[in-house]
């Protein structure tokens, strides 16, 4: 009796272990992220057709391989969240097309920030938490989204220079993580995730 007794003890200190508060802040992130990185797919893919009306086709391929890119970070995020218990509520991406300089600015400005602010929050708070799959998934996006920056960047100045044709003409986009290649600059396996160039999606 005395067994059974410190054995139904043990069993219910155990549960009550494996139950322990909830990533508060981590799963704000996680939504805000998703939010953030759909309206992100969303917007350049509009992007990249502004960009092929005004002429543009080499900074449209950047917006496309970038749309898809932030695709896999919102999927990514997402499979964390549910991972929590936790689901996404519905929301509508919102944004503005203009010229593609101006479309190029925004970009520029929007990774800036996650660069800057959001990513590094969030992988503060997740680490914190100690939510180790939500680090992975914003690191991954984190360090894509630096890359982007620069591909912006020198979109923008191509633009202004008249040196379209001295940009990627097409990019690799890695399927588990989002990170973003020219394809003639490709590394074997991936740089963040290791996954093989073969796996690749070319844009």
């Amino acid at each position: 009796m005395k067994k059974t007794l410190l054995f139904a003890t043990m069993v219910i200190i155990a549960l009550a272990g494996c139950t322990g508060p909830k990533p508060v802040k981590t799963i704000e992130n996680l939504k805000a992220g998703i939010k953030g990185e759909t309206t992100a797919s969303a917007k350049y893919a509009a992007f990249a057709i502004k960009a092929k009306e005004e002429g543009n086709d080499t900074i449209a391929k950047l917006f496309e391989a970038a749309s898809k890119a932030e695709g896999i970070h919102a999927a990514n995020h997402a499979k964390v969240l549910e991972g929590l218990g936790e689901k996404m509520e519905d929301f509508k991406p919102e944004f503005e097309v203009k010229t593609t300089a101006e479309n190029l600015q925004a970009a520029i400005d929007g990774e800036s920030y996650e660069v800057a602010s959001m990513y590094p929050k969030f992988l503060e708070d997740a680490k914190a938490e100690k939510v180790e799959k939500a680090v992975k998934s914003f690191t991954w996006a984190f360090d894509t989204e630096k890359k982007h920056k620069q591909f912006y960047a020198a979109a923008l100045e191509a633009l202004k220079t008249h040196t379209q044709s001295k940009l990627p003409f097409v990019y690799a986009v890695c399927p588990l993580c989002g990170n973003t290649y020219d394809n003639a600059k490709v590394d074997e396996k991936c740089a963040f995730c290791q996954t093989k160039k073969e796996k690749f999606t070319l844009i």
